[in-house]
């Protein structure tokens, strides 16, 4: 097996929910399985605030497989 690991920053609403940047994470994972790789582990955690009227930022880190 070989394996990418790749961290993507999720920028979060300030009012209400949902990530600005989703097409950020859906690029990464697109790119990878174009590459042969398929999504093994996502794990989040919380980046943190990014300050006045910025939202909290989510470091989402994803590790990818693919069989040699």
């Amino acid at each position: 097996m070989q394996y990418v690991v790749l961290q993507v920053v999720l920028k979060e609403e300030f009012l209400g929910h949902g990530s600005r940047n989703l097409f950020e994470l859906e690029r990464s994972i697109n790119e990878q399985a174009a590459k042969g790789y398929r999504l093994h582990t996502i794990s989040t955690t919380n980046g943190g605030s990014k300050g006045f009227l910025g939202g909290d930022r989510i470091q989402a880190t994803l590790v990818f497989e693919k069989n040699l």
